[in-house]
């Protein structure tokens, strides 16, 4: 049996992915796109197709895409509505893989944040998930952009997101009633920043609900 090309393995764990996170209800039904870096020069993109079933993902669902969110390959199928969101990460971020979830916690707190654009968390162990935080003694501004079905807008305010001099957006971003794009340097990061991500928020929701 031939070996596995490293971009078939890559499509695995992506695969694998989706089916934990199906398990733990943060992709439901069609929600939620995955991509994988394949490509520098010029950028190429592996995402999963529109419409599949997150939890059932194997390597034919996926589509070849560059930097113009366009498939490379003629005849390919449709990718997922938001490819854009996924090349300007993989573009001004640097991003390996973007993960994208919906889940309740990721709606519950998109919904908190709306109207000051964003959350803030703070003190939370957890926190040391997200790279390059040392300590819980530490705060993380959340954005929360509104939803929209204009995804070639929607990429270009989170390319000036990720440009800002001051406070550049780092490890993920929330969209309301809608769910959480958490990226990094490849699968394993990604997956790590969704599963912190996650915890926090449930934990947030759960202690506001306790205090109210």
């Amino acid at each position: 049996m031939p070996a596995m090309t490293e971009e078939a393995l890559l499509l695995d764990d992506l695969s694998a992915t989706g089916a934990d996170f199906h398990r733990r209800g943060w992709s439901l039904a069609t929600s939620s796109n995955f991509s994988v870096r394949v490509g520098d020069d010029p950028l190429e993109l592996m995402i999963t197709k529109s419409g599949k079933d997150k939890g059932r993902l194997g390597r034919e669902d996926y589509v070849r895409v560059g930097v113009d969110g366009r498939p490379t390959e003629s005849g390919a199928a449709k990718s997922s509505a938001e490819t854009m969101l996924h090349v300007v990460l993989a573009d001004a971020a640097g991003a390996g893989s973007v993960l994208h979830t919906h889940s309740v916690w990721d709606a519950a707190t998109g919904e908190r944040g709306l109207e000051a654009g964003g959350v803030e968390i703070a003190g939370y162990e957890m926190l040391k998930g997200l790279d390059g935080i040392a300590t819980h003694d530490t705060a993380k501004w959340i954005d929360v952009f509104p939803n929209t079905q204009d995804i070639p807008r929607l990429a270009e305010e989170v390319r000036a997101r990720l440009a800002d001099p001051q406070r550049p957006m780092q490890h993920g971003f929330l969209i309301h009633r809608h769910g959480l794009y958490a990226w990094g340097a490849d699968i394993a990061a990604a997956r790590r920043h969704i599963e912190a991500f996650q915890y926090l928020f449930e934990c947030e929701a759960r202690r506001l609900a306790a205090c109210s």
